[in-house]
């Protein structure tokens, strides 16, 4: 019971210095208005209207398949929303961005097409809507960044547990083999691996974790060589506790503060990581939205078409940003001197 109290005392204690820190409270609203935004961005951009009531029914083309001929149309396969004359008694409500992200503006004489009414951050080299582009693109960079941090996390943590905790020739064989996966030129094979095939994002996924578990399994090593010799590891040895309850109930709570404290930079380098990616054209496969593929255009089209290297380098810097504030402020939380 005291220990419970404790742990829940010392609990409040980091919570309230990382409460202290504003700027990571208005960063975690930030990612989460983002979140939110692009979890849902079919409702915010779309080239289907949320709601449509015509010839006295009811539609949601948002959420359901609506066939041309239930709209009266025998003439084509595919309704395109923008060309249905509503009468005086039907109504639509449409998104606040009324474009596909994969989408081309017909319309367009010039291409990339600059902000207008229509498309209110231009458009790209393909006439697709940045604006909407950006907002599901950044679905796609932190379902990569989440999983490239789970599965590091979940690899890393347990091989260095194994290492810290049995020392000795685990701990040896361990550490020659990272060695040699630390030797190994992860970027230049990814682009080998690009050139012969076209990578999906769960092929990056899975050759990032492949290569990037090394950093977080060398802290939980150090951290399980520091423990595996305290009193309350040696207690629970002498009451004949498993070297199972051992590892996963006594010492692994208590070696978390490096996987913690490095949770959001690890997140930020797998956001940074594939945008480099897609700006080096490595990365995911066309048309994927994707902020490093539209800076990527903005260097082909830097003269003539700026917004392609401003709206998607703020969605970039904010994003980044905020990881990095929310970091330094998980870090200052953690320290131990405070």
């Amino acid at each position: 019971m005291i220990e419970r109290f404790l742990a829940n005392e010392l609990s409040v204690k980091r919570w309230r210095r990382f409460k202290a820190h504003r700027s990571a409270i208005v960063s975690i609203v930030v990612l989460l208005i983002f979140g939110v935004l692009s979890l849902t961005a079919e409702i915010w951009a779309n080239n289907k209207p949320i709601y449509l009531s015509y010839h006295g029914k009811s539609y949601f083309p948002v959420f359901q398949t609506i066939h041309p001929s239930d709209l009266g149309r025998s003439d084509i396969m595919v309704m395109d929303f923008r060309t249905l004359e509503l009468g005086p008694e039907d109504s639509a409500i449409w998104p606040p961005v009324r474009w596909d992200p994969f989408e081309r503006n017909a319309t367009l004489d010039t291409l990339p097409g600059a902000p207008s009414s229509d498309n209110i951050f231009g458009t790209d080299e393909g006439g697709r809507d940045v604006a909407s582009r950006l907002l599901y693109g950044f679905r796609y960079s932190m379902a990569y960044a989440i999983a490239v941090w789970f599965f590091c996390s979940l690899i890393g943590v347990f091989l260095g547990a194994l290492m810290g905790y049995f020392a000795g020739w685990v701990d040896i064989v361990g550490q020659r083999v990272i060695e040699v996966w630390e030797s190994v030129p992860a970027l230049m094979l990814l682009i080998i691996l690009a050139s012969m095939i076209s990578p999906n994002i769960w092929i990056l996924t899975g050759f990032t974790v492949f290569f990037g578990w090394v950093g977080i399994s060398m802290y939980m090593r150090a951290e399980f060589l520091r423990l595996r010799k305290r009193e309350f590891v040696e207690a629970a040895r002498a009451l004949g506790a498993t070297q199972a309850r051992i590892i996963f109930r006594h010492i692994l709570p208590n070696s978390l503060t490096p996987w913690i404290t490095m949770t959001p930079f690890m997140v930020a380098g797998a956001v940074t990581g594939l945008s480099s990616l897609d700006y080096l054209g490595f990365g995911l496969p066309a048309p994927t939205p994707s902020w490093g593929e539209l800076l990527g255009q903005a260097q082909k089209h830097f003269q003539v078409a700026w917004w392609l290297a401003v709206f998607p380098s703020l969605a970039l810097f904010t994003t980044l940003t905020s990881l990095n504030l929310i970091g330094s402020a998980v870090r200052d939380a953690y320290d131990p001197r405070k």
